[in-house]
């Protein structure tokens, strides 16, 4: 069976940077190897990284945004919501023409964005 993964494709210097800064934090890169070896409650994976809730959802967040993770809420048999984080099977490739077309992307917007602006 073949998995399938998401490329991710940065299409805006916006988007660009949000895959960027959620990899470039060490805490975050802990909490992507947690994942990689399956879904994980937010208390556990808290206390395998040895950090708060708030911390955690604070760095999840940013991941999630980024389209690294997913989180689904549950409910438990007795009623309790449940939140859950999977890693979104993908593969990150970066070079040149990546950063060229996505700060040209950017670019051009501002400068639509000043056009009509002016009209």
């Amino acid at each position: 069976m073949k998995t399938r993964v998401l490329e991710l494709v940065l299409t805006s210097e916006a988007e660009l940077m949000a895959v960027l800064t959620a990899v470039a934090n060490p805490l975050r890169l802990r909490v992507v190897a947690e994942l990689s070896g399956g879904r994980v409650h937010v208390s556990e994976l808290a206390r395998r990284l040895g950090i708060s809730r708030p911390l955690l959802y604070m760095h999840l967040d940013r991941l999630e945004k980024a389209g690294l993770i997913s989180g689904q809420l549950e409910l438990s048999e007795d009623g309790k919501a449940m939140k859950y984080y999977d890693l979104a099977p993908f593969e990150l490739r970066l070079d040149a023409r990546v950063i060229t077309d996505a700060v040209r992307a950017s670019e051009q917007d501002t400068e639509t964005k000043e056009t009509a602006s002016e009209e």
